[in-house]
């Protein structure tokens, strides 16, 4: 089954597969070398009868007109016959996104759950540059300075530690961690992760007007508008914006939020977790340490 990052991306692959099967009906056997007169009209009718039909389908009207009046983001689909874009490789590979599937932020906001294995160093100052915290007897990232080892070996807000130096942190706390890692050698420290296990990714496209359908305040979405692509898209309330497009944005302010959604283009790819989690989390920590300190850096891909 094939995966869809938005539910625009869904209703277009079913409109593409109707043109398809449509022209399949109505392909036409080529003329043999004995035939003297064509087999059908010189004009072509396809065209005349293929789009009422598809007018039709989920509701869906499909002028160059409407479209052009309603989602010019994607009149360029239909003008190129709707090919869809498969990607073939990386993380996404096998998801059919002919809207998204090329959006950058999409990619860079990628959430695996998965097993990976670092090797981690100190800098000069003897420091990795990440806070942790307990939750529910696991080790959570909670925070990692931009430029600092954490930053640069990919940690991020969220990923899970379940082990250092082969060593179970399952059940430690927030204090034997920073120990441990503070008596830990300058070089080498293996630090077994889990990506973000409370966090998901939300996909959106914003509309003629620019918006999305949804509101926050201090980062904490709080409503959502009927019918927006936030709401059809899964988004919910009482929970907290980690990332825009893969760029961290905790600690920012709900105006420089904003902005970074205004400047992220038309697909808009947001990375969220349960408030009441995110609280637990930070409430260790001053709020100006997650504006000064935390990596607020847009990732490489």
């Amino acid at each position: 089954m094939s995966l869809y990052p938005t539910l625009e991306d869904l209703k277009v692959d079913h409109m593409m597969k109707a043109q398809l099967q449509m022209e399949s009906q109505h392909n036409v056997l080529p003329i043999s070398q004995e035939q003297t007169e064509p087999s059908a009209p010189a004009h072509n009718t396809l065209s005349n009868m293929l789009y009422p039909s598809l007018g039709e389908y989920m509701g869906l009207e499909l002028t160059e007109e409407m479209i052009a009046q309603n989602m010019p983001e994607y009149s360029h689909v239909k003008r190129n016959m709707m090919v869809r874009t498969p990607v073939t490789s990386g993380p996404l590979a096998g998801m059919v996104a002919p809207l998204s599937g090329q959006s950058l932020g999409l990619q860079r906001a990628q959430v695996t759950n998965g097993i990976r294995e670092l090797i981690l160093c100190k800098d000069k100052d003897g420091k990795i540059g990440m806070r942790v915290n307990n939750v529910d007897n696991g080790i959570f990232v909670c925070l990692v300075r931009q430029n600092s080892p954490a930053a640069l070996a990919g940690l991020r807000f969220g990923d899970q530690i379940l082990s250092i130096n082969d060593v179970s942190v399952a059940g430690y706390t927030m204090e034997q961690v920073h120990k441990m890692l503070k008596n830990a050698d300058i070089n080498g420290i293996k630090v077994i992760v889990r990506d973000r296990p409370f966090e998901r990714t939300v996909t959106m496209h914003k509309d003629r007007i620019k918006y999305i359908g949804f509101q926050f305040r201090n980062g904490k979405i709080v409503s959502l508008i009927k019918d927006s692509s936030a709401a059809k898209n899964g988004l919910l309330t009482n929970h907290q914006i980690l990332e825009v497009n893969g760029k961290n944005v905790i600690g920012l302010k709900d105006k420089e939020v904003t902005e970074e959604i205004g400047k992220g283009g038309s697909i808009i790819t947001l990375t969220i977790i349960p408030s009441y989690i995110f609280d637990h989390m930070i409430k260790k920590m001053n709020n100006s340490l997650l504006k000064t300190l935390m990596d607020h850096s847009t990732p490489d891909f």
